[in-house]
Order: C-alpha cells, then sequence, then structure tokens
C-alpha cells in the first residue's frame, strides 16, 4: 500500500480547507492509498516562505515518511507559475516523492510529458491567479471613481493586537 501525506491550502482564512481534505481523504480510500500525515493551512500559494504547513511536509518527504503527496491541485503548491511549481515537484521527486493530484490526474504521466503538462497546468494557475487580482483593482477603481469610500470607516480601531513583525516592525523602530 503506498503510503500518502495530504496537502490542502487555501488562500485566505474566510476560506476553509474542510472541502479538500473530506475529498482526498475519500480519494485515497478508493485508490487504496494509506494517509499517513495531513497538512492544511490558509496561506497565500504566492507568498514564499510562510507556508509553514508546506515546509514541514518538504521535511517529512525528505524523512521519507511517505511515498507521494495528495494534493486537491497544483494551484495548491504555488500559483508562482511553472518555475516555481516544477522545483517544488523535483524537489519531491529527488527524495522519491511522487504527486497525487485529485483535479489533474493526467499529471501523472511519465516522461517529458509529465513536464509540460506540469508546466502548463503552472502556468494556468498563475494566469487565473493574475486576472483575478486585475479584476479586483479594476473593480476598487471604479468604486473609488464613483465615490465609494474605501478601507476602514473613519475613526475605527483593531479589534486585535497587530503583529510587531514584518512591515509593522520596520517603521516602529
Amino acid at each position: 500500500m503506498t503510503k500518502v501525506a495530504i496537502y490542502a491550502r487555501c488562500s485566505t482564512t474566510e476560506q476553509f480547507v474542510d472541502n479538500q481534505l473530506e475529498a482526498l481523504r475519500q480519494y485515497a480510500t478508493e485508490r487504496g492509498l494509506e494517509v499517513v500525515a495531513e497538512y492544511s493551512e490558509n496561506k497565500s500559494g504566492w507568498k514564499d516562505g510562510h507556508q509553514l504547513e508546506l515546509a514541514n511536509l518538504f521535511t517529512d518527504a525528505k524523512r521519507r515518511k511517505f511515498n507521494a503527496i495528495l494534493i486537491w491541485s497544483l494551484d495548491r503548491l504555488s500559483r508562482g507559475g511553472p518555475a516555481k511549481v516544477l522545483t517544488l515537484v523535483n524537489t519531491l521527486n529527488g527524495c522519491d516523492v511522487g504527486v497525487i493530484s485529485y483535479q489533474q490526474p493526467w499529471i501523472e504521466a511519465s516522461g517529458p510529458l509529465r513536464e509540460l503538462l506540469y508546466s502548463l497546468t503552472a502556468w494556468v494557475a498563475r494566469f487565473e491567479s493574475e486576472l483575478r487580482s486585475e479584476r479586483t483593482k479594476a473593480g476598487l477603481a471604479r468604486a473609488k471613481a464613483s465615490g465609494k469610500m474605501l478601507g476602514r470607516p473613519q475613526g475605527s480601531t483593531d479589534k486585535r493586537k497587530r503583529s510587531r513583525r514584518g512591515y509593522f516592525k520596520r517603521y516602529a523602530e
């Protein structure tokens, strides 16, 4: 029986990985895969270094705790485009860990076709993300042009204390 780790990711804290996890568990059972670990997080696929669970997954892959990872789709690994996805997949392959995608079963092909399919799928994921960003910016510009106030209402305060690291830390000194 092949040992797999499930990796699920949503981009924002308003989204949930529950639907991905349920479908991936069922998919593993149907294919006779043994789920030995699950990694899930709510982090952007664009920001390197912020995906702690993905880093933990790679650490465990190097320790050979599983033979494959099961993901919803390649864009859950990264939306950084073909080079980023191929780097992640090749790193996993270097640890003798394969990638199984619930939404894109064709990436399990072998040989030169596999790299092409990874590249195309990753390019589409990045393109979709860029289009979504452009639509959001256009909507915000239209709202601002029509006189709508953007952001928090004047005088409102944070409900919880802000983090003192990263952006805020630079200006606190």
